[in-house]
C-alpha cells in the first residue's frame, strides 16, 4: 500500500508542475545564412588527391590518384559536379595492376553547413593495351571549410571480363583532400 501511495504522490506532483509551468516557444534570428553555398549559380574548380583501401576479399591492395573536378553550384543546397583524372588501382600477389582515367559526373547535396553527401557515375577509360572499360559509380560525404575540402566515399567498379586487366567487381574505401577555386 505504501509503494502505491508513493507512486500516485509522484504522480501528482509531476502533473501538478506540467500544469503551472508554462511553455513558450522561442524564435531564433540569425544575420548568417546557415549554407556557405553561393546565391545562385557559381562555378568552382577543386584539385585532389585521393588514396583507397579495398576489402580483403578483393584482388585489388590499394588505389592512388589524382583529379580535377568542376563543380556548379545550381542552389545554395545541389551542385552538379563533373571530374576527371588518373587513378591506379595497385594488385594483390603479383596481379596486373588497373590505369585509368575516371570521367564521371555528379551531384552533391549541402543538407547541413558546409557538409555535403555526393553521388557519383562514370567511365574509367584503361590506358593499358587491351584493357576495356570500367564502369564507375560511388558515392560519400564530405566537408568543405575554406577552400579545402576533405571527404570519404565507396568508389565501386564494374569491369568488361574481356579486358587483359580484368578483375571481378569491386570497389575501394577512398580519402580525398582537395582545394577549390571560385570561378
Amino acid at each position: 500500500m505504501k509503494t502505491i501511495t508513493k507512486i500516485l504522490a509522484t504522480a501528482a506532483t509531476a502533473v501538478a508542475v506540467f500544469a503551472t509551468t508554462t511553455l513558450s516557444a522561442q524564435t531564433m534570428t540569425t544575420t548568417e545564412d546557415m549554407n556557405p553555398a553561393p546565391k545562385g549559380m557559381a562555378f568552382k574548380v577543386g584539385v585532389g588527391i585521393n588514396g583507397g583501401v579495398f576489402r580483403d576479399k578483393s584482388p585489388m591492395d590499394y588505389a592512388y590518384g589524382a583529379d580535377l573536378k568542376l563543380q556548379w553550384d545550381l542552389t545554395p543546397y545541389v551542385a552538379v559536379t563533373a571530374s576527371g583524372g588518373y587513378t591506379k588501382l595497385v594488385a594483390k600477389d603479383n596481379a596486373v595492376d588497373a590505369d585509368f582515367i575516371p570521367a564521371k559526373g555528379g551531384v552533391k547535396v549541402f543538407p547541413i553547413k558546409r557538409m555535403y553527401l555526393a553521388t557519383e557515375a562514370g567511365a574509367g577509360i584503361s590506358i593499358q593495351d587491351g584493357a576495356k572499360t570500367n564502369f564507375i559509380y560511388s558515392g560519400g560525404l564530405g566537408y568543405e571549410f575554406g577552400g579545402f575540402d576533405a571527404g570519404i566515399r565507396y568508389e565501386g567498379y564494374v569491369n568488361d571480363s574481356a579486358s587483359t586487366t580484368y578483375f571481378r567487381k569491386t570497389g575501394q574505401y577512398a580519402l580525398r583532400l582537395a582545394y577549390n577555386f571560385k570561378l
